[in-house]
């Protein structure tokens, strides 16, 4: 294993912070959507906490995941801290599965926001409209949840690009020394 110097170190801290900054730069931005417009529009903030979650670690992921869900909250009028729970096992989940099994590729990652997203709307519906047993419910969730879903899976797809750009240049990479290259490449054949 190689040491770090203290310049790289000192790169290291300096692009995490940039990376970080830019992130929820990105979240607010969002946030500024999300509270802007019409009742139908994409639940943005859902497939930012998803793609920020793929990339990080599982204490960051929380974070993020809590940060969005009271932003959804906020923007949505829903009960506080609700989709901050939600999100929060959301986006650990997502962390643990793309760390453990899945790579960070778009396909999995849209697949990962639209299973998200559906769940999150359809909890919406059941606990804020089908629990009270008001009539004719159902238009609910034809004419506003499912739009409402389809909205943010497609949104997702400019999310993923934009999180996967702020990643490229910005993400720290481990660096081989020639001993370990030279071991993987007798271990590997």
């Amino acid at each position: 294993m190689r040491i770090k110097t203290s310049r790289e170190k000192r790169i290291l801290i300096l692009k995490t912070a940039v990376r970080w900054i830019l992130y929820y730069i990105v979240i607010f931005a969002g946030f500024i959507f999300m509270t802007s417009g019409t009742l139908k529009k994409p639940v943005i903030l859902i497939p930012i906490a998803l793609c920020i979650s793929v990339g990080n670690n599982q204490l960051a992921s929380a974070a993020t995941g809590a940060i969005c869900g009271f932003l959804i909250d906020i923007s949505c009028g829903k009960l506080f801290g609700y989709n901050a729970v939600v999100l929060t096992a959301f986006c650990i989940l997502i962390s643990l599965v793309f760390e453990l099994y899945l790579k960070n590729k778009f396909i999995n990652v849209l697949i990962a926001t639209a299973a998200v997203s559906f769940i999150s709307g359809w909890l919406d519906y059941k606990f804020y409209y089908e629990m009270w047993n008001y009539e004719n419910v159902e238009i609910i969730f034809r004419e506003v949840t499912l739009p409402v879903w389809l909205y943010t899976v497609v949104s997702s797809v400019f999310v993923f690009l934009i999180i996967k750009l702020i990643n490229h240049f910005l993400m720290p990479r481990e660096h081989l020394t020639i001993e370990e290259v030279i071991n993987n490449i007798k271990q590997n054949g």
